[in-house]
């Protein structure tokens, strides 16, 4: 018995970027042309691609397409239905070619996170008011389905917070320094020579990579203009294999986590080293892998584990969106029409929590008394302390509060120097409840 012909007419692609995700994208359609068709109702094809290098060596057959040195061109192609952005970068030729192909009335599906934190807002109006739509689950941890997951599986639920580790290359150095034992500069350079990092590893181990997510996905789950100069970026580079060490002695691993949630006082957004229960999912997340928690006020707290990157992953996400434009699913870019987007008042966080404190303190009498006497000064109470012996004259102390506000830790910091025995930067780490 034959095959219903298919009614809908194909779904033509234009591919602008032909890194690892290009080419995923690529092998996914030639590998599972007739499961994408029969899931869709439609062919899903590609008209033309278009990378800097035409003649470098790629792992898929690009013969039978069309090619375009210039992504703009691309983008106001005839036969392109859908332009897929995976350059990345946030000015340039990404915007440009974005801008172009939603004005040739065409769809987008990107991965371009970056893109989408400093003008996400700005392009989804353009989309919105042109009928147009912009996808975009690959941008925000790798293959795990976060953005279809708030937009459509908990529309019905008053986001409280989001939550989670969404670089795997930090991931990976803070559980590589755990397990192996050796010190950041080691495993940063290990990191870099196996390619993890990105061409300004900052955008990694600086957190800025993470905060654009985390900006992301704050605007989808509190329908909030995007706002990611608001967000509280920390890196991971003074964290030290003593600490996680000593974080491991008292219950706690160190991750690089990403906090967002809206209180009485504005829209929360950080993207910092916390120590998290060692025996909690995210404490016990390793390696390169994401994880997500959300919670909202119906279906309270929910999970999502899975590869943060890499081509499989990230190919895959671009293909649930450019599946979901075949089925005619058309959904506003945030969640909800980008003109009713609120501006959110950025807070700093004010939920009281308890903190991890490094301090180094001189061998003088009364050194103890000194740092207790201010941090009590400051409304700061200590819960639990450990001190370790050093060779040096300076000795480390390890302190964990009882529930305080960032502003009291900072002012109890701030009195420090004042004392005369605490020694070099103190290092002072959220404790999240998780």
């Amino acid at each position: 018995m034959s095959r219903p012909a298919l009614e809908s007419p194909a779904l033509r692609l234009g591919i602008a970027g032909l890194g690892t995700v290009g080419i995923g994208v690529v092998k996914i359609i030639q590998r599972h042309a007739q499961m994408l068709s029969a899931r869709t109702g439609r062919a899903i094809t590609i008209s033309a691609v278009c990378a800097r290098d035409q003649n470098k060596a790629r792992d898929a057959d690009l013969s039978g397409y069309a090619w375009e040195t210039d992504a703009v061109a691309l983008a106001r192609r005839e036969d392109v239905d859908v332009f897929v952005e995976l350059m990345g970068g946030h000015e340039g030729v990404a915007k440009r070619a974005t801008e172009a192909a939603l004005a040739a009335g065409k769809d987008v599906v990107t991965a371009n996170k970056a893109l989408l934190a400093h003008h996400g807002q700005a392009l989804a109006e353009t989309a919105e008011s042109l009928g147009r739509v912009i996808r975009f689950e690959a941008a925000v941890a790798g293959g795990i389905p976060v953005i279809k997951t708030l937009t459509e599986g908990l529309a019905g639920n008053q986001i409280r917070r989001v939550m989670g580790v969404m670089n795997g290359t930090c991931n990976y150095i803070l559980t590589r320094m755990e397990e192996a034992g050796l010190p950041y500069d080691t495993v940063f350079e290990e990191a870099n020579q196996l390619g993890y990092l990105e061409a300004d590893p900052q955008l990694d181990v600086g957190g800025i990579d993470a905060g654009h997510k985390l900006a992301i996905l704050a605007s989808i789950a509190f329908g909030t203009r995007m706002a990611f100069d608001d967000v509280k970026l920390e890196g991971i580079g003074r964290i030290s294999i003593d600490d996680i060490r000593r974080a491991g002695d008292m219950g706690y691993k160190i991750k690089l986590l990403g906090v967002a949630q809206k209180t009485g006082r504005g829209l929360e957004q950080r993207m910092t080293p916390c120590l998290v229960p060692a025996t909690s999912p995210l404490g016990q997340l390793s390696g390169g892998t994401n994880m997500l928690v959300l919670e909202g006020d119906s279906v309270g707290q929910i999970v999502l584990r899975g590869a943060g990157a890499g081509e499989g992953p990230t190919a895959s996400a671009v293909m649930g969106d450019v599946m979901d434009i075949a089925r005619g699913l058309r959904l506003p870019t945030f969640g909800q029409p980008a003109n009713t987007l609120d501006s959110a008042t950025p807070a700093i966080a004010s939920a009281p929590a308890a903190y991890y404190l490094r301090i180094n303190l001189s061998d003088k009498p009364g050194s103890l008394a000194k740092v207790a006497a201010a941090l009590g000064a400051a409304g700061v109470s200590i819960s639990r302390m450990r001190q370790y012996g050093n060779a040096n004259m300076a000795a480390p102390v390890l302190i964990v509060t009882h529930k305080t506000t960032r502003d009291a830790i900072d002012h109890a910091i701030d009195a420090f120097p004042a004392t005369g025995v605490v020694e070099g930067d103190p290092i002072a780490l959220r404790i999240e409840e998780v």
